[in-house]
């Protein structure tokens, strides 16, 4: 009984806020889960979040992409062009890096190596066939497979991606795209933490002195736990791409759901 007990006070403080997390009076945040090529899902939810911002009335409204916009799904190259020439829509967009975006750029890279690398199989395969490649392309090995899908993506698209940034704070929220070390400083955290934690993060129970909203780590429904919010709902396997609104210290859900493809 004992032990029962323990284990419920312990969910309940896992889903209870341990602070006061407000975002700054007169701004309204959306930030968008891992996208994974799904870009069908990226223009359902997009609409769903124009309409939402509308109905709450006029406010400086932001948009934080948590990164993993590409790979897995099919339209990685329609998603980039997409985002990048969303700038001065409705709303400000940050865009974030995420361990995928980080991987494609290795790929890419005058003298790499993408056998070594990994990318291919880390959805960069569905990534280059967005672009139009053909099979015939990955017969090339070494750097010359590297020039040769280099040569398919736009330089637009390259730069948009290099451009991308390891965190946005917006009030008492940090948005990251995996997540950070427990116990180090915000302004220490590493690039590589950000892109690619999991544990010991996700079980790490402390305050981290801000609300941690991150993606990366799939969940069926978002995660509102006492320190952070997972949102990825695993866009490119279950056809959800999941966003959390953020205005003052309220907190709600956008969502937009297909078929999976």
């Amino acid at each position: 009984m004992q032990r029962l007990l323990s284990s419920l006070v312990r969910r309940k403080t896992l889903e209870s806020p341990v602070r006061e997390a407000e975002i700054p009076h007169g701004q309204r945040v959306y930030a968008i889960g891992d996208v994974h090529g799904r870009f069908d899902l990226l223009i359902g939810l997009l609409d769903r979040i124009r309409a939402d911002n509308r109905k709450r009335g006029a406010a400086d409204t932001q948009v934080v992409m948590l990164g993993d916009m590409i790979d897995r799904g099919a339209g990685s190259a329609h998603v980039i062009e997409y985002l990048r020439a969303l700038r001065g829509s409705f709303a400000t967009f940050h865009f974030i890096r995420g361990n995928h975006e980080e991987v494609m750029l290795a790929a890419l890279a005058e003298g790499a190596v993408p056998e070594e690398i990994g990318w291919l199989e880390f959805g960069g395969y569905e990534t280059m066939k967005s672009y139009g490649a053909s099979d015939a392309l990955f017969v090339e090995e070494g750097p010359a497979l590297a020039r040769a899908m280099r040569a398919m993506v736009p330089d637009t698209h390259l730069v948009f991606l290099q451009q991308l940034v390891d965190r946005v704070i917006i009030g008492d929220y940090l948005f990251v795209h995996a997540g950070i070390c427990p116990g180090v400083p915000i302004d220490r955290q590493s690039g590589e933490d950000m892109r690619w934690i999991r544990e010991p993060f996700l079980t790490d129970e402390r305050d981290h002195g801000m609300i941690v909203v991150h993606g990366h780590s799939q969940c069926i429904e978002p995660q509102f736990r006492a320190n952070r919010i997972g949102i990825d709902t695993g866009a490119y396997r279950t056809g959800r791409l999941t966003a959390l609104g953020l205005e003052g210290a309220d907190r709600w859900v956008v969502s937009e759901r297909k078929s999976v493809r």
